[in-house]
Parts: C-alpha cells; sequence; structure tokens
C-alpha cells in the first residue's frame, strides 16, 4: 500500500523516505524498481502541487502516459491495469523518491491537465475520493466522496489563493519600480510568473500573466497596453481574494477567469440550433475547437468548447452551416455564453430557414459594453453585423453600417478578411464575429442573394 503525505496548501510537495513505494517494500515494488529506469521515461516532470507525470516505453516503444496527484493518493497509467497502481505508477513514484534531479520541477504538458480533468483512479483501487461497493451499501459512499472532494476543492483553491497573493505583489512591484523596468527585464520573469501559476492550478491566472510578458516592447503604445492589462489582472486578483463577498453569478465567472471548471448547471434549452462557424485554435500541444450555435425558437447564441491532445483532434464535430436538433445546457456565470450540447435529434440537416438578422454596429458595441458589465475581463462577445460593406481605411479595413453612419475596425483576421472582402464585392453583407477590444473577427457571412452561411476561418 502506498501511502502519500501531503503538505500544507500553497507549499510544494516534496518527497521522503516515508512517501511512496519504498514505504512498503512488497513484491510489487520490488518490481516497480524495473520500471524506474530513466533511461525508458521522456517528458517526466512534477509540479509544486505535486503532479508527476512521465512517458514510459522501451525499444522504440511509444510511451504510455503516466499522471500521479500525490496530494488526492491517486493515479492513472494509459496501460489500463484494471486497479492502480500498476508498475509504471510504482517506476515514476520511485524516480520522485530519487529526488528533484531524477524528477525535475517543470511545467505539466497539454495532456496532464486534460487527464486531471476526467479523474483519476485511487491508489487504493477505484475512483479517487469514492468509498467501495461495501462503504455504499452502508449509505457512506456518497459523504467520504463529498469530503473528499471538498477537501481536494479547498486545497486549490488555497494554492490559488496563493498565486494571487503573489500577483498582486509582483504587480506593486512592477508599479513600484515603473513600467520601463518590464521591457529592460524581457519576458523571462513573467514566463517564470507564469509557470508559478500553473503549479497554483491557475491556468487562468498563468494565461493572462503570459500575456503580459508579451507586452513590453510589441508598440509604440505598449505601455499604455500593459497598464490596462496589469489594472484587468489586479482587478482578478483581488475578485477572487474577496470572492465569498460577491454576488453568485459574478463569483462564478470569477472562478471561471482564474481556471476553474465550471459546471453546465442551467436550465437545458431545446431548439433548433444553425452552427454558425468551427474555429480551432492550438497552444501546447492542445487543441481548442470553438463552435458558435444560434437557436432558432430562442434566438439564444452558444459557445460550445471541445479539446484535443497530442496531435488528437477535438471530438466535437459541426459543419458550417448545418442544423441539429438539440438541448444545450448553459454554464452559469455572469454573461457566459459557453454550454454544453446533449445528444442531437438525429442527424444535422440543411438549414431550411434563414440566419439570423443582424444589427448596427452601434447596437453591437453597445452590447459588448454591457457584456463587460457583467465580465470585465470578457475579451470578445458574439455580434451578428448587417447590412455592413467592409471598406478600406487607411491601412486596416472597417465595417460600415450600410446607411455608412457607424463602422467597426476589423481585427487583423487573416485569410478571413480576404474570403469576407471576395464574398461582398462591394456589396452589402451580413456578418458574424466575435467584437473585442482591437474590433471584429469575422467568422462567418452570408449575403441577401443567398442564405448559405460562408465560413471565413
Amino acid at each position: 500500500m502506498l501511502r502519500l503525505n501531503g503538505e500544507a496548501p500553497g507549499q510544494e510537495v516534496r518527497p521522503t523516505p516515508e512517501r511512496g513505494p519504498r514505504a512498503a517494500p512488497d513484491a510489487a515494488s520490488d518490481q516497480a524498481a524495473g520500471y524506474a529506469d530513466p533511461n525508458a521515461w521522456s517528458e517526466a516532470g512534477h509540479d509544486a502541487a505535486g503532479v508527476l507525470w512521465g512517458l514510459y516505453g522501451q525499444g522504440g516503444e511509444p510511451g504510455l502516459r503516466v499522471v500521479v496527484d500525490t496530494a488526492a493518493e491517486a493515479a492513472w497509467c494509459a496501460c489500463a491495469e484494471a486497479a492502480p497502481p500498476c508498475g509504471h505508477v510504482r517506476g515514476l513514484l520511485l524516480r520522485w523518491c530519487a529526488g528533484p534531479s531524477a524528477l525535475p520541477r517543470s511545467t505539466a504538458p497539454g495532456w496532464v491537465a486534460e487527464r486531471l480533468g476526467e479523474g483519476l483512479g485511487a491508489l487504493d483501487g477505484g475512483r479517487a475520493g469514492e468509498a467501495s461497493p461495501a462503504g455504499a451499501a452502508g449509505g457512506g459512499s456518497g459523504r467520504t466522496a463529498d469530503r473528499e472532494a471538498r477537501r481536494r476543492a479547498e486545497r486549490r483553491a488555497a494554492r490559488i489563493t496563493a498565486g494571487a497573493t503573489e500577483l498582486e505583489q509582483r504587480l506593486a512591484d512592477l508599479l513600484h519600480e515603473g513600467l520601463a523596468s518590464a521591457e529592460r527585464a524581457g519576458g523571462g520573469p513573467w514566463e517564470e510568473a507564469a509557470a508559478r501559476m500553473v503549479d497554483a492550478q491557475a491556468p487562468g491566472l498563468a494565461a493572462r500573466v503570459r500575456e503580459l510578458g508579451a507586452l513590453p516592447g510589441s508598440g509604440a503604445d505598449w505601455p499604455v497596453r500593459l497598464l490596462e492589462e496589469c489594472a484587468l489582472l489586479h482587478l482578478l486578483n483581488r475578485a477572487w481574494l474577496g470572492r465569498d463577498r460577491l454576488p453568485g453569478p459574478l463569483a462564478t465567472t470569477v472562478r471561471t477567469r482564474v481556471g476553474l471548471p465550471s459546471a453546465a448547471d442551467g436550465t437545458a434549452v431545446a431548439d433548433s440550433w444553425l452552427v454558425l462557424s468551427r474555429q480551432d485554435t492550438s497552444e501546447g500541444g492542445l487543441t481548442t475547437r470553438r463552435i458558435w450555435l444560434h437557436g432558432r425558437e430562442s434566438e439564444r447564441t452558444v459557445l460550445l468548447l471541445s479539446f484535443g491532445a497530442a496531435g488528437r483532434a477535438p471530438g466535437l464535430s459541426l459543419s458550417v452551416g448545418r442544423v441539429l436538433r438539440a438541448e444545450v445546457i448553459p454554464h452559469g456565470g455572469s454573461g457566459q455564453l459557453r454550454g454544453e450540447l446533449t445528444e442531437p435529434h438525429g442527424p444535422p440537416t440543411a438549414a431550411d430557414w434563414p440566419p439570423p438578422g443582424g444589427t448596427s454596429c452601434a447596437a453591437a458595441a453597445a452590447a459588448y459594453g454591457r457584456a463587460l458589465g457583467d465580465d470585465p475581463w470578457a475579451e470578445s462577445w458574439p455580434v451578428v453585423l448587417g447590412p455592413v460593406i467592409p471598406v478600406p481605411v487607411g491601412e486596416g479595413w472597417q465595417l460600415a453600417d450600410g446607411e455608412g453612419a457607424d463602422a467597426l475596425p476589423i481585427a487583423p483576421a487573416g485569410a478571413g478578411l480576404w474570403r469576407l472582402v471576395a464574398l461582398s464585392g462591394g456589396r452589402a453583407v451580413t456578418v458574424f464575429g466575435e467584437l473585442g477590444h482591437r474590433g471584429v473577427v469575422p467568422l462567418a457571412a452570408w449575403t441577401e442573394r443567398s442564405a448559405e452561411v460562408v465560413a471565413l476561418t
């Protein structure tokens, strides 16, 4: 039996002779020594929260993925052995006990975060946080699982609190030293701070810190943009530290923005959903797919997110312009548009009704402003503009109302801009996109001549 003792919240979990398979030198532990061969492991590491990972493979075979959460006493291995810990898990624990040089501290790859989100198995068999079937018969399994879930949530909240407190000190130091010091220091300190936020299990904070590191020296107005982003990060830190005093929806938004998962716990909306756009982005080996839907009866716009790791495509695949009948369960939070799709009632079909009508540029800007009132950290807001005409202005482009009264800038969008210009041909079109502080990112468009939704990404 492996026994792993956690540290105080916010402190790095370190191995001791009392932790790991050496504490119980049974036959299985002795066999684990063979799996601890450093030559058999690649991409192995650990973080301050006590999460271990690595790829185990010999003789040129593809590496088996292994993850261990020492704080939760849980593990997972791709060998799919019936009950953990398998030899690969024990081998990784032996390497961890050997010291920092055997298993260096680093930032976890995307597949580790994905596996942690899906759940690990308890090191004594079964599911982490669950009681045995015998305990279930006595009615205690639910309480045991709830207590363990609360303890894990409290440990993670404590780590995030420590990370937010550290960031507040870093921001105070930056303002004290002056913004010019950020350009002299380069991106190294920011990348280090981002890695510490990942260790604190706050990926949302980590992403914002990385954005700060990319701003110094990025243009003539970089000090203004850096100060703006510092203010937003400060606001998020203070909101997290005072989350107990926030209204429920706003507190949920804050938890989501720091990187905690949000639950799809709203009222299900049954509708015929038109697929307006589909966009894939990749970062750190993880592919994120964003699909926007529009409901015919509800007139709601919903964002579906799915993920794929290690070169695999995300599981959710819907074609732009198709319609499916299904229920969507919204996530919580102020102004949040994300939802979860239930099993569709039949395959997607061709649209037999026109796409939604557009609004003016002024109305779209007002909608984005209201969204920022609910969620100050919102990067963008979905809008349908029309009729509008793409027109060149200086070195950029704008979407101008058909009457020419108002216009919104088009954010740099690569090939999507030229597809939009070709579709328009100088005539009015309806455009679906995301409106943010840099302008509109066009994602799809259609014309009066044809109601077919044309993907621009």
